[in-house]
């Protein structure tokens, strides 16, 4: 920039002073001429370096994500093309489902039978509840054949009191007493008899109150609505299932797989630190990194260009998102060690300001590890600023020239 604006004034010098002479060309002019550029260039300078800070150190960074599949098994076929574009979903690679759909199968027969014998415990449960009700059912009847036994009972003994008393007194004949001490004796019987009834329903009661409990454990507790096996069956099942969707291995998201090693027959782990393969998602972030006392102008939201490398004579318009106030020098790691400094103390790290690029040039190609400058136009004396503009698409122009003789 410097050279540029120096050869422009030294244009404009030779113009007046030795092609036109409009002015003379003496001790006291080349002092003022000396010292004018130097004076200039230093404010402009300057200033510009807070209104319009930029940056040769621009990086475009994409998202890679390692490709790791949730299950083990060898490949069978690899339809991905390595650096070839792909849309989100597309396969990558498939592995060996015949294991995979063993286990779904063995799973689905075993639900079928946990469910028939869930079934056939419902209709023994079923039973045993009717027993139960049954047997209330028979101690209710056999309690009042009790209640009534017991009356009778009770008033066969006041007979027996009663003809006793008047056999006593000689007012009554011994046949009668005979008679009602027999009546006595069998509602006495009788009672004995419904005592027994009662007790064995209340006895078959407690058995089939037994069988119900213990059918009840067999089937165990109910989750979601259904008795604790088949859920479990279930769930089981649902996990070999999504296990054998996981042997189709799709792409995460619109990008390209890069420097593709894998092929048919090779084993695929689920080990994190082994990935399968390398993918670049298509979305990107672009990073300008600027000395630390260049950024306190600079506000989220202000207006930035950016030229890269990869794109001679373009100039990507954008949008400062964020300055990531953070850097390596900023954290001290965890050790019982004093930091080492060195015998000269590193030089201060420089922050990163996030730069989002409009819309309209998204559709451009930014590769993956593009470098380029970039500049952020402030608030303030925007009429300076087209300086910077200009420059910046100066330097664009030269990105056409490739400087070397090899």
């Amino acid at each position: 920039m410097e050279v540029l604006l120096i050869g422009i004034y030294g244009f404009f010098v030779w113009l007046v002073f030795i092609k036109l002479k409009w002015l003379p060309w003496n001790t006291v002019s080349q002092v003022i001429v000396i010292t004018l550029p130097i004076v200039g260039l230093t404010v402009l300078i300057l200033t510009l370096n807070v209104i319009a800070p930029s940056s040769h150190d621009v990086r475009v960074l994409k998202y890679v994500v390692n490709v790791v599949p949730q299950v083990r098994g060898h490949v069978l076929e690899v339809p991905a093309e390595g650096n070839k574009p792909m849309k989100k979903g597309d396969v990558l690679f498939r592995i060996d489902p015949t294991p995979y759909q063993n286990a779904v199968n063995t799973l689905e027969a075993k639900l079928a039978n946990a469910q028939g014998s869930n079934r056939e415990l419902d209709e023994q449960l079923a039973g045993a509840v009717a027993q139960v009700e049954a047997s209330r059912a028979a101690i209710e009847q056999a309690s009042a054949r009790v209640v009534q036994a017991t009356a009778q009972a009770e008033l066969a003994a006041r007979r027996v009191a009663q003809y006793r008393e008047l056999a006593r007194n000689g007012a009554n004949n011994r046949f009668d007493l005979e008679q009602a001490e027999t009546n006595l004796r069998e509602a006495e019987s009788s009672l004995a008899q419904a005592r027994g009834a009662e007790a064995q329903s209340r006895s078959n009661q407690e058995q089939a109150l037994a069988g119900e409990r213990q059918i009840r454990q067999k089937m165990g507790a109910k989750a979601n609505g259904e008795w604790a096996q088949v859920a479990q069956v279930r769930a089981e099942l649902a996990k070999a299932q999504w296990n054998l969707e996981q042997t189709t291995v799709r792409a995460p998201a619109d990008g390209t797989a890069i420097n593709l090693q894998l092929r048919p027959g090779a084993l695929a782990g689920v080990l994190p630190v082994s990935p399968a393969l390398t993918f670049v998602e298509d979305d990107f972030a672009v990073v300008a990194l600027y000395q630390q006392n260049e950024l306190y102008a600079v506000r989220p939201g202000d207006e930035a260009e950016i030229v890269l490398e990869t794109l001679p004579g373009e100039v990507i318009k954008a949008k400062v998102d964020s300055i990531i106030w953070a850097q390596g020098q900023g954290q001290s790691m965890v050790s019982p060690v004093l930091p080492q400094t060195g015998a000269q103390a590193a030089p201060p790290a420089r922050f990163p300001v996030k730069l989002i690029v409009e819309e309209k040039h998204k559709p451009h190609f930014l590769a993956a590890g593009a470098r380029g400058q970039a500049a952020i136009y402030t608030e303030h004396l925007e009429e300076i600023q087209i300086l910077r503009r200009v420059l910046l698409r100066v330097s664009t122009k030269i990105n056409y020239l490739i400087l070397k003789l090899h």
